[in-house]
């Protein structure tokens, strides 16, 4: 078995913890390839951040999860459970849980479209310290609402405990396959959340920014500048994240842990 480490580089713990996978694997005989291409697994090392990097450099293949960060939504193993999770690896004791994900692509006012990488959490809209952005969300073509706001979440299931979550939008169970757009900061007296069927088409078109006011559509954090007139859209991905997952454990008592 070939692996491939992904490590957080700015956490002290996540370099320790890549140093303890480096001497296990070579305990239990499995190669470390330099090339994510010639890897048959991933091994993310740090928070849900770093996982996030892992699954757009995965190609799909399926990535383990080790938890060096703080909630742990996607990372399972803790660092004192290295061995153990690697044994059971090469014995064939675990399972695949493959989670949806968003494309989309930038369509400038001037015709050009940008490419964004796909996302495990979220597409979104953002802006910086000043104003509000004006835009309207737009579901298979049909006009849902205008709104004045920070910006807009178009989340996968697992998205939904991330800026999701944050922002007031629903938890869903992470194997479902929908599509939830959640305003942040709207400026409006009702703030609800809209989810949609994974067929769905979502467009996001910016209509005014004001003096000051940049706004950027990012894909799980990688950002790319929008202007008045640029449309953000996104639909599901054929890709999928494959988790390896190890234990099981409901939807269900992962929040209840998690969030206690």
């Amino acid at each position: 078995m070939k692996i491939f480490i992904n490590a957080d580089t700015y956490k002290e713990i996540a370099q320790i913890t890549k140093e303890k996978l480096i001497e296990t694997a070579n305990e239990l005989g499995i190669e470390i390839s330099e090339d994510i291409n010639e890897a048959d697994i991933i091994c993310s090392i740090g928070g849900d951040g770093t996982f996030l990097e892992s699954s757009k450099l995965a190609l799909q293949k399926p990535i383990i999860g080790i938890n060096c960060g703080t909630l742990g939504y996607l990372t399972d193993v803790n660092p004192e459970g290295i061995k153990k999770a690697m044994k059971d690896i090469i014995d064939g004791n675990y399972y695949i849980e493959e989670r949806m994900m968003l494309e989309a692509e930038i369509i400038k006012e001037s015709g050009e479209i940008i490419k964004m990488p796909p996302a495990l959490n979220e597409m979104s809209i953002s802006k910086n310290i000043f104003g509000v952005v004006r835009f309207d969300a737009i579901v298979d073509g049909k006009l849902i609402n205008s709104y004045t706001a920070d910006g807009i979440l178009i989340c996968t299931p697992t998205g939904s405990t991330a800026y999701n979550l944050s922002c007031g939008g629903p938890i869903v169970d992470p194997t479902a396959e929908i599509i939830t757009i959640t305003p942040i900061a709207p400026h409006t007296i009702i703030n609800r959340s809209i989810v949609l069927s994974d067929k769905s088409i979502v467009e996001i078109k910016i209509t005014e920014l004001r003096e000051h006011t940049s706004s950027y559509a990012l894909s799980d954090g990688k950002s790319s500048e929008i202007e008045t007139g640029d449309i953000l859209k996104i639909k599901k991905s054929d890709a999928k994240t494959k988790i390896i997952k190890l234990n099981w454990q409901s939807f269900i008592d992962t929040v209840r842990d998690k969030i206690n």
